[in-house]
This record gives C-alpha cells, structure tokens and sequence, in this order.
C-alpha cells in the first residue's frame, strides 16, 4: 500500500493511512488486490474517517473480482470506474485456477505480441477529496505513475516558477497546474492513470502490426508453404478478446461522461472550468479506446483477407497446375491412339512391314506432339504462373 497527498506543487508520501484530510489538495489510497482483501476492515475506516463514508459491499466485491469486466457505477457519495488493463506479467496473467477465467487455453504459447492480450482490473473509488485505487500485485502502471507523479513534484524550483508564470497568463485556475503533470483532484488523477492504461493498448497495436503483416507475407508468398495456422487461430480469438475488452472500457468511459454531463450547472467560473476539463479529458480517452478499436478490427479485417487471398492463391496454383497436366495429356493423346492402332492385332496394317514404316509413323508423331505443344504454348497453357 502507499498513500500519496497531493496538495497544489507538493506531493508528500505516507506509510500508513491517514485520518484526516489535508487543508487543501486531496489523498491517494493505492493498494494492491490482496492487501485491500485482507485490510478490507482497515481501508474502510479509514475512508469512513477522511469522507463521512464508506464503500457498499456490492462495490467491494466489484473491487476485488479479477475477472470483472470493464464498467461504471455511481452513488450520491462516491464513483466506483473498474478498467482492464494489459498484464505485464506471466504470474499477473496466470488465470487458470480462477473459475469462469476468460483466458484462451494455451495462449501463451503463441508468439510475444500476442502473450500481451491478457488483462487485469485496475479498480478505482472517487470520493469527492480522496481517490482509492486497487491494483494486481506488481502492478507497473500504478508504480509508473507514481514515480512520474513523484518527479512532476520535485521539479526544481526555479522550472516551477516559469512554468507558474506561463499558466498564469495562459489560466488564472488550479487546472493549470494538472496541465503539467499534478493532478488537481481524485477525478483527474484518475482519468490520467486510465489514458495511461490506453496508451499501453496503442503500444500493443504496432506489436500486433508487425507480427500479423509478417503472418500476411507467409500466406500471400507463393513460394511459402504456411503451416503455422495454430498461431494464426489464436492470433484471431486475441483480437475478437481484444475488441471485447476495448468495447467494455468504451461502454465504462460513455457511462463516466454521462455522469459528468448529469452534473447540474456549476454556480462559479471556476467549477465549470474544471467540468469542461473533466469532459474533455474523458473525450480524449473515449478517442484513444476507438482508435484502439478501429485498428484491432481493421487487423481482423486483415487477416480474414490474407487467409482468403492465401486459399484463392492457392486455388489459383491448382488450377494452373491442372491446365498444364491437361494440356500434356492432350499432347500424348493421339500418340496414344497411333500407337494402339498399330498395337491392334490385324495380320494386314499399311506401313507394318515396311521398312521405312516405323521412322514415318515416328515422324508423324514427333509432328503432332510438335503442333500441340506450340498450339497450347501460344495459348498459354503451358506458361508458368506469374508470366
């Protein structure tokens, strides 16, 4: 568990929970899955004692289940926003002991870009001064940007003053110190953590690019017999587990934005700077998770047409190769017939006992093999593929 108070340019880091909110600015909870499990009596004190109110069962189990999808839930007191996030490890994506796992059966055997497609929830509970956020063991997201959040405070002096003077010309409100790295309140920090999370997906998109362009030259390259179509089907089922994902983050995202849009109109200049900032903020994530979405079905499209384009290529060979097979068997046809007709046990046959008989017969038939194979070449029946 760490906590961090966030108060205008400080950020001061606590070893244990406070009981009390500071004058102004507001606190960070973050703890992982299994200390907020065992805990679980602890964290509720304390956020009973900070905000006058404590979480609903039915959101800490939320909390807890690793297998939640994507989704929001609101109350008069507090936010509750669950986001799946990319699991960057073997140990955080082990889901096989877990009832109900999502998890594609050995999917981590295909190649790296596509071991990445396994997800954990990252939980978060938005009080009005105090955000609580539960993460998997080890999670580098919530260590990420805790050390980011951590080097924005201790910016030297001397950078904290130019930058004070340019936002102070540019906006006259606390939003202006967000803009470069604090966040002024529960609900930017928590949107900042979930663009981090998208981000991470925009990162997956090139991975999956180039492994996927690589699997489309192997199919489309005539010269290549692919046989990896095990890879290749798992490499489909991560992409329909993909777009799953990014529609649920986009469904719990709308929800969120609805929830800003519900909000009645704010009585200061300042408070509705600060809503349209949330708005937009939450837009631009919305736009990050469609972006992700766009690209993972246009690689689903991308596949589907490299496998057709493979088996019409392939169908493409076939048939050259049955022309030409056709062609050599119509060249040896009347050869055959010449030679079963003079096979033919008749004592009389023209030619059969003349001496010259066999040279013209071969003659005749090196001339009608000649002609049909010049016919079906100028026709291009005996062409090569390609020419």
């Amino acid at each position: 568990m760490r906590v961090f108070i966030v108060s205008g340019q400080h950020v001061q880091g606590a070893s244990s929970l406070p009981s009390a909110l500071p004058e102004s600015g507001f606190v960070w909870i973050a703890c992982s899955r299994t200390f907020f499990q065992t805990e679980l009596s602890e964290v509720q004190t304390a956020l009973g004692q900070l905000t006058g109110h404590k979480l609903l069962d039915l959101h800490v189990s939320d909390l807890l289940n690793s297998q939640l999808p994507s989704r929001f839930d609101l109350t008069s007191d507090y936010d509750v926003l669950v986001f799946r996030r990319l699991a960057t490890s073997h140990k955080e994506a082990d889901l096989s002991k877990v009832p109900g796992s999502r998890k594609l059966k050995n999917k981590l055997s295909g190649p790296p870009a596509l071991r990445r497609v396994d997800t954990n929830p990252i939980g978060f509970a938005i009080f009005d001064r105090v955000l609580l956020t539960v993460h998997p063991d080890d999670c580098a997201i919530h260590e990420a940007y805790a050390a980011r959040l951590i080097a924005a405070a201790s910016q030297p002096s001397s950078e904290v003053q130019n930058q004070a003077r340019q936002s102070e010309a540019e906006a006259s409100d606390n939003w202006s110190t967000g803009a470069r790295g604090i966040p002024v309140d529960p609900s930017d920090m928590m949107l900042r953590m979930v663009s981090q999370v998208v981000d991470v997906y925009l990162d997956l998109r090139r991975d999956l690019t180039r492994q996927l362009d690589h699997w489309q030259a192997e199919l489309i390259n005539p010269e290549s017999r692919f046989n990896n179509w095990s890879a290749l089907m798992e490499a489909r089922l991560s992409l329909h587990h993909l777009d799953e994902i990014c529609e649920d983050q986009r469904g719990a995202m709308q929800d969120w934005l609805e929830s800003l849009n519900t909000f009645s109109s704010p009585l200061s200049t300042q408070v509705a700077t600060e809503l349209e900032i949330l708005k937009v903020r939450s837009r631009d994530v919305l736009e990050h998770i469609d972006r992700v979405v766009h690209h993972v079905r246009r690689l689903e499209q991308s596949i589907e047409t490299a496998v057709q384009i493979h088996f019409n290529a392939q169908s493409n060979r076939t048939n050259e190769t049955m022309r030409t097979l056709t062609s050599i068997t119509a060249i040896f046809l009347p050869l055959n017939l010449i030679a079963a007709i003079f096979g033919m046990n008749f004592e009389v046959i023209p030619l059969l006992h003349n001496q010259s008989g066999f040279w013209w017969t071969l003659g005749c038939m090196a001339l009608i093999a000649s002609t049909l194979a010049w016919l079906f070449w100028r026709k291009r029946y005996l062409a090569r593929p390609g020419k």
